[in-house]
């Protein structure tokens, strides 16, 4: 009775508007007083315990650090640069400048740690560039929006963050290398409809006539971005630093090149970065805090273990199981962010995974690759709604498109379900 009020109470408050963060924390400490009935205060001193021990943790440093890097991405002048030499290396004509946008994207994945803030930086140099080309505001937009998708896969990633705390056994630098190829595996699957549909409707007549950057200048003035993953990757790999000390090392080197090589950031635009990453780091915090309470509940209650056997009793088997959770995820991700997806659903699927003895990091994988194709699937689609606005085209415009996109992304998601070392191969390998 209690767990069948917990899951209504929680939906009814997020179907009302409420944030799903003090949807989590209001329904949360009515089931705490409602089972501590005699205890001193209803019990309520748990909730508060529970929000300490969720946010009180050395791994989540790493997170407000790397909220960092994506809030002072946009003003560092690396992506700009890094678009210049991409076009430099890959040349103009139909069909190219989404297949820079992507690289870019795949690129930067390794910098920013944040999908919406790329989404930001590559959207204000490249929806221009793509209009002066002849390419339709709404398809530049869908190309913005799905390319920045895969910046939850490619490391460093708040996604695999998040994962890494909230289930046991996981080790962040083990995800952070299981997702470097599914993200390269998926940057690739969105590159093939972009050019695709770019050279079969015409798209993109005018880019040949536009000249192309000098290569040796270009690749001057992005080395210093295109040193950044090899310095927070290699670091990691070689002892260097932690991935907690990594997001450190990547927040002053990407505000190192914006204040003192490209001299895009001043101090009222440090003042402003620095403002926007303390009131987001809170926002996520928040989350994470009241996630523990709601995940508190549930573990009291003894609510995961049976929808785990529910799920083995439908005898549908590893497989089948694993197939229906991640609809479930996909239909949920097209509503919720990835962040809030993780919060509530992740104290529940992980009984399934020890059940069903899937291994953690590949599900890992697989799950952020389900949340990544929610970015840019609408209703919600977060990245897909910033590029909109950046390109000033209502969501719906980019149907036509979309489609094709995401149709490609979950071909990108089947190669790795059917093949987990697509996922895995690299951490081993690394000796995770």
């Amino acid at each position: 009775m209690i767990g069948t009020f917990l899951i209504a109470g929680f939906l009814m408050l997020m179907l009302a508007g409420i944030p799903i963060g003090v949807a989590m924390g209001l329904v949360g400490s009515v089931v705490v007083a409602l089972m501590g009935g005699d205890m001193p205060w209803f019990g309520l001193f748990t909730v508060q315990q529970s929000f300490d021990a969720s946010i009180a943790k050395y791994p989540l440093l790493a997170l407000p650090m790397f909220v960092l890097v994506g809030c002072a991405f946009d003003r560092s002048g690396v992506a700009t640069r890094m678009v210049t030499f991409a076009t430099a290396v890959l040349g103009r004509g139909p069909g190219m400048l989404p297949v820079v946008a992507i690289f870019v994207a795949m690129l930067l994945g390794g910098i920013s740690g944040s999908g919406a803030a790329l989404a930001a930086a590559i959207g204000g140099v490249m929806i221009n560039a793509m209009r002066r080309a002849g390419y339709p505001p709404a398809f530049s937009a869908t190309v913005i929006g799905s390319a920045t998708a895969t910046d939850i896969l490619i490391p460093p990633s708040l996604a695999f963050v998040i994962y890494s705390i909230m289930v046991p056994g996981v080790s962040l630098p083990e995800l952070f290398a299981a997702g470097l190829m599914p993200g390269v595996l998926a940057g690739i699957a969105l590159i093939a409809p972009a050019w695709w549909l770019s050279r079969r409707h015409g798209f993109g007549a005018a880019e040949a006539q536009l000249p192309r950057p000098a290569f040796w200048s270009s690749l001057k003035e992005a080395s210093w971005g295109l040193v950044t993953p090899v310095l927070i990757l290699g670091g990691m790999r070689a002892g260097w630093f932690t991935p907690t000390e990594a997001a450190v090392v990547a927040a002053a080197y990407v505000l190192f090149i914006g204040a003192f090589i490209h001299r895009t950031i001043g101090l009222q635009d440090l003042y402003d970065i620095l403002v926007d990453s303390v009131r987001t780091s809170a926002v996520i915090m928040i989350i994470l805090g009241f996630a523990g309470v709601f995940a508190y509940c549930i573990n009291t209650i003894g609510l995961a273990d049976p929808i785990a056997h529910w799920f083995r009793s439908l005898g549908l088997g590893s497989i089948g199981t694993l197939l229906v959770v991640l609809l479930v995820l996909k239909l949920i991700g097209m509503f919720l962010d990835g962040v809030s997806v993780f919060m509530v659903l992740l104290p529940l699927l992980v009984p399934l995974v020890k059940l069903f003895g899937w291994d953690p990091v590949w599900f890992g994988v697989l799950v952020t690759m389900i949340i990544a194709l929610g970015q840019f699937t609408p209703p919600l689609a977060v990245n897909l709604l910033v590029s909109c606005r950046l390109a000033s085209v209502p969501m719906e415009k980019t149907l036509p498109w979309v489609g094709w996109f995401m149709l490609s992304f979950a071909l990108a998601i089947a190669a790795v379900l059917m093949w987990p070392q697509i996922a895995l191969w690299l951490p081993r390998a690394a000796g995770y």
